[in-house]
């Protein structure tokens, strides 16, 4: 990918602009004249895939009218601080990459974690145990071991640790991970199975409780850090697959009773315990039920949350994650997972796969989320491997026969986020003039404002990008996503 200088820094000396200073703001807005603004582009029907597709100037413009269509910007309003954007490191992604030759394994990770090169993904997810999307059930104890002398990892060490410590070395680094279960072992669960739901028994919450430091401390000492843990994968839940119950009550009662307590007496309280974990549609009453109780909350980072509750893609339901900003603004929001499915080889290139993304991804960040999650980095052929069959899309897929990769459109429109805002960035106020139209804007440490416009419509649609007087003409072709980076 070209790499373009950034010819203007509309910062104070600190990179973010005082809100109580407005006349020194609106000197440095009014300096934008006849400065530059680089436009990246993916849209379909188009060879443009987060390319440069134009320069365009800030000019004076004043008032516009209403038939002046815009997207207004000021970046004097600032909100949230960034996490940083990914995606999740499971066993298939890892079994999968390790089919692939090692040029293709190389490119893979450059595309994904380099920032000059690829989208520079900073953030990473990744499975306590078992999951989906793993190729068969397993567990890091043996059964019965409630004392958990026989824990290991030694299962992880064949693929996913080694993918893990990959990912981060092309990450420059550095990469936040956090990790998640789908279900304890089958001994501590009422069904006496890590399928099909269950709940986790009251006797075992010490142990499971446990469980997690070891899972941290064991990808210590593999030299993997561990930033934060979810307490359950999708907890309203009842899969084919590794699946765990838990009523908002019984999750409040595991994190403030054992989990935090354990976590503090382990010496793990810097790490991040992330609740809920699961779809938009319960988020608040989860979220009130636990964070009500200052026992629970005082342990909770934040609240994780997933896009499946409507599998038509319609609306999303994003204003429930609003609502939990409002009612909870000292508490971090975080997407934690999201994937099409049923999984198509034929569907691979349908163009709604990166608008969906697009969608999510502009509205969670303008409704308070810190940073998100994509699922699988990388599937086969099939959309897996996946041990009941649930298979879905990733943004890249390994055809393993031949070794090539095919990078889906939602790599790209993940991509015009990532690649441009960083971790550390802070969300900042953007408003179209039209429904037509869907952005959201940030403003990076370095003072480098990224804003990211998303047309859905079948048309072309020709704007303004308006800061305090200035503007710059700007076309947003149909069916596209832009960055505005100045």
């Amino acid at each position: 990918m070209k790499k373009i200088l950034v010819l203007i820094l509309l910062s104070s000396s600190t990179g973010l602009f005082a809100q109580n200073d407005m006349g020194t703001i609106q000197s440095k807005i009014y300096q934008t004249a006849g400065k530059k603004i680089v436009v990246y582009t993916t849209a379909e029907n188009t060879s443009y895939r987060i390319s440069a597709t134009d320069t365009v100037q800030f000019k004076k413009m004043g008032q516009p009218f209403e038939t002046q269509i815009c997207v207004f910007v000021d970046p004097s309003q600032s909100f949230q601080t960034v996490l940083g954007i990914g995606g999740a490191l499971t066993d298939a992604s890892a079994e999968t990459f390790y089919k692939l030759p090692e040029d293709k394994q190389k490119e893979l990770l450059i595309a994904y974690y380099d920032p000059q090169k690829g989208i520079g993904y900073t953030l990473a997810r990744t499975n306590i145990q078992s999951c989906d999307f793993s190729s068969g059930s397993y567990s890091y104890v043996k059964e019965g071991d409630k004392n958990l002398k026989t824990f290991n990892v030694d299962h992880d060490k064949k693929y996913r640790i080694p993918f893990i410590k990959k990912a981060i070395a092309a990450a420059g680094g550095k990469l936040t991970l956090y990790a998640s279960p789908w279900s304890p072992p089958a001994f501590m669960k009422t069904n006496n199975d890590v399928l099909h739901g269950g709940s986790l028994r009251p006797e075992s919450y010490q142990s499971w409780a446990n469980f997690y430091g070891k899972f941290i401390n064991a990808y210590k000492k593999e030299g993997i850090p561990v930033w934060g843990i979810t307490i359950q994968n999708e907890p309203m839940a009842k899969q084919t697959w590794e699946s765990c119950i838990y009523t908002a009550e019984e999750e409040r009662d595991f994190l403030k009773n054992y989990l935090g307590p354990t976590m503090q007496k382990d010496g793990l309280g810097d790490k991040k315990i992330i609740i809920w974990d699961h779809n938009r549609d319960l988020i608040y009453q989860r979220a009130s039920t636990l964070l009500e109780d200052p026992a629970a909350a005082k342990y909770a980072w934040g609240i994780g949350f997933h896009w499946y509750e409507d599998w038509s893609g319609g609306d999303q339901m994003f204003d429930n994650v609003k609502r939990v900003h409002e009612s909870f603004p000292d508490k971090n929001l975080l997407f934690t997972e999201g994937c099409e499915f049923p999984f198509k080889l034929d569907q691979l290139r349908d163009w709604k796969l990166g608008e969906r993304y697009g969608r999510s991804m502009i509205h969670d960040f303008n409704d308070g989320t810190v940073g998100w999650t994509d699922w699988n980095i990388l599937l086969d052929e099939n959309g897996g491997p996946n041990h009941v069959g649930n298979f879905c899309f990733a943004p890249v897929h390994a055809i393993t026969q031949t070794g090539e990769l095919i990078y889906s459109n939602s790599f790209y429109y993940i991509g015009q986020f990532s690649k441009f805002v960083r971790p550390g960035a802070k969300r900042i106020s953007v408003a179209p003039s039209r429904s037509s139209l869907i952005a959201t804007g940030f403003i990076n440490k370095d003072g480098k404002i990224a804003v990211v416009v998303m047309n859905q419509t079948d048309k072309p649609i020709d704007y303004n990008l308006w800061i305090h007087g200035q503007a710059a003409a700007i076309t947003s072709l149909p069916h596209s996503i832009t960055t505005l980076v100045f």
